[in-house]
């Protein structure tokens, strides 16, 4: 026999079996997303693979290249679309996706083939040759004439700042002489800068 009841006697009969509204809540939540499509993407310099799950748990993938202008503005957003079945110009349904994971190695490209934009460093003062200096290692100790790595910053500013291990600030940066370096660092045509302040990873703020 199925009987009404009240939500007050459905939460007491879930708190009297151990169950939460906010487990309930989870499970809905994730029921929910496995009805919807799920995109993984990798972006190469040459070509974009996506592997979708689709809202019926199936897995489809798809390949494209990944700089086509004549076709289409992103690789990535012409597979989401190709694989939803929609015109490269339309709006995508953002309902109906859970979720989109991406991952690239152009940054990592452009890098090692030194195509990127060209970059300043801003370091802390004392510092400006440590990275060139490196590790000091001598793989070939014997030889007469050490070629160096070619670097991946063009110019070095040292910044008058430092903090301590712990998070103490020992020195605060003067913001005249950031302002004027940040001056010449562009009007030297660098539009792109790394920062490395001792211990600044563990303390970014």
């Amino acid at each position: 026999m199925i009987r009404p009841c009240t939500l007050s006697s459905v939460n007491r009969a879930m708190r009297y079996h151990g169950v939460s509204e906010t487990r309930i809540k989870m499970k809905t939540k994730a029921a929910h997303n496995h009805q919807r499509w799920h995109f993984w993407i990798d972006r190469g310099g040459t070509f974009t693979d996506i592997v979708a799950r689709t809202p019926e748990g199936a897995i489809v993938t798809h390949k494209l290249l990944s700089e086509d202008p004549s076709r289409y503005r992103d690789a990535a957003l012409a597979g989401i679309r190709d694989l939803l079945g929609i015109d490269r110009d339309a709006a995508i349904p953002s309902a109906d996706i859970a979720e989109v994971r991406m991952g690239t190695t152009v940054a990592t490209n452009a890098l090692l083939e030194r195509k990127g934009e060209p970059v300043a460093l801003f370091i802390t003062r004392g510092f400006g040759d440590a990275l060139r200096i490196a590790w000091q290692n001598r793989p070939r100790i014997f030889d007469r004439h050490i070629v160096l790595p070619e670097l991946l910053y063009g110019a070095v500013y040292e910044v008058d700042e430092r903090i301590g291990a712990q998070g103490k600030v020992i020195t605060k940066p003067g913001i005249p002489a950031l302002q004027r370096d940040f001056a010449a660092a562009k009007a030297a045509g660098y539009n792109a800068i790394a920062i490395a302040f001792m211990h600044g990873y563990r303390h970014p703020h």
